[in-house]
């Protein structure tokens, strides 16, 4: 079984760490990841700002990166959901390229996914006595219905106290372009979030799309609130002691 990380730019340029995470985590389970290294960004940032050839040029390569893979794994649900979605669409006018497309789309997962709905696992033996709430995702919760998973993950986490987030469900702010074309939106829609966050007295904040934890991170930084951010591979690494 040949499983590749697929790390996304935000986890290659910004958060390497949830790469590293994710790696150990399933050589813990007997899974070694390989590393294309030609893969580069999924493409959103250009489909979602109407540049769809661009967008195009760039899942050219994901497929190629990633076409002997057996499975393909992310840190995201937002470019998770990018390729399940919105390659097909892409691709509609090139009957050509239709099975390659399916081939990625159902290969690919996020890492909570994967983790439970394919390895089965949710025990991971790990032990994080601390307070921590979850925010959802929208892309990995809404586009790919990624919702127990995460949570099953974490309740098998000792010591760990999970706090329900208050509107949980609602959208961080962040959106990819969304919070360069409409900031004013995306800052009041990310300060309502960090207040609920606050409201809940969890020292730490977990989330499986890194969008989303910068967005929410960066606001309660900024604001000089001593709320730990974290991935959620990044939590169950530093609770297993790996």
């Amino acid at each position: 079984m040949k499983v590749s990380l697929f790390i996304t730019c935000l986890g290659d340029q910004i958060y390497p760490r949830v790469g590293t995470a994710m790696a150990k985590l399933l050589a813990k389970q007997g899974v070694a990841l390989t590393f294309p290294k030609v893969q580069t960004c999924c493409g959103q940032p250009a489909f979602n700002s109407g540049y769809w050839d661009e967008a195009r040029a760039s899942a050219r390569t994901i497929i190629s990166a990633f076409e002997d893979s057996d499975y393909v794994i992310a840190p995201s649900g937002s470019c998770t959901g990018m390729i399940h979605h919105y390659y097909p669409k892409l691709f509609e006018q090139e009957p050509e390229m239709k099975e390659k497309v399916q081939d990625l789309v159902d290969k690919t997962y996020e890492f909570s996914q994967f983790m439970v709905g394919v390895l089965g696992v949710e025990n991971l033996k790990a032990s994080f006595p601390h307070k921590v709430t979850y925010h959802p995702s929208c892309h990995g919760s809404r586009l790919l219905g990624v919702k127990d998973e995460p949570l099953a993950l974490l309740q098998h986490v000792d010591g760990l106290e999970l706090i329900p987030l208050p509107y949980g469900q609602d959208c961080c702010g962040f959106g990819g372009t969304f919070a360069v074309k409409m900031s004013e939106i995306s800052g009041a829609m990310v300060e309502e979030k960090a207040q609920h966050v606050l409201e809940t007295e969890a020292e730490v904040l977990v989330g499986t799309d890194m969008g989303c934890l910068m967005n929410i991170g960066g606001h309660l930084n900024y604001h000089g609130k001593p709320v730990r951010v974290m991935h959620l591979a990044e939590l169950l690494m530093e609770g297993a002691e790996l």
